[in-house]
């Protein structure tokens, strides 16, 4: 079993309401070898909702209080951050999931990459809080694009 980014299964979850369907990963949904799974809405958000970016740093610093997450309008929502990596490790371990493929350059959710913090669409290096959190306890975490190169390779 692996657990999935919702919006990459087609849920209309993201910030603006929309999704990053890979139908592949819809397909492993359905055919009930994935459970979706969206850290945002788990730390209590709601669709749609404020942007938000890392400001000072990645996912690490965050789980380590040296960065916060900020929404569009300045607002710190770093704790619903990190309860929603919180919740997503709960379902993770609940299932057994021997994976996670979460939907690259979010705050909760790159793997690889996020939004700088500035709000003008550069990305730096680095993980979202869920993505870090998750790594922190042993669970392997790939991007969309890198689970679409396992398939490939397989």
């Amino acid at each position: 079993m692996i657990i999935v980014s919702s919006c990459l299964a087609g849920m209309k979850v993201r910030y603006n309401g929309t999704n990053k369907l890979d139908e592949r990963i819809q397909q492993l949904v359905i055919e009930k070898k994935a459970i979706m799974a969206c850290p945002e809405l788990l730390g209590g958000f709601q669709t749609p909702r404020l942007p938000a970016e890392i400001k000072g740093g990645t996912g690490e610093d965050v789980l380590e209080g040296r960065a916060k997450v900020i929404d569009q309008q300045g607002n710190d929502v770093t704790n619903e951050y990190i309860q929603g990596a919180v919740q997503t490790l709960k379902i993770v371990q609940e299932q057994g999931a021997s994976e996670v493929v979460l939907k690259e350059n979010s705050p909760s959710c790159g793997s690889q990459f996020i939004y700088d913090g500035t709000f003008s669409g550069s990305k730096i290096p680095g993980e979202g809080v869920t993505a870090a959190f998750l790594k922190r306890h042993g669970i392997r975490v790939l991007s969309e694009q890198e689970f679409a190169k396992q398939l490939s390779d397989n």
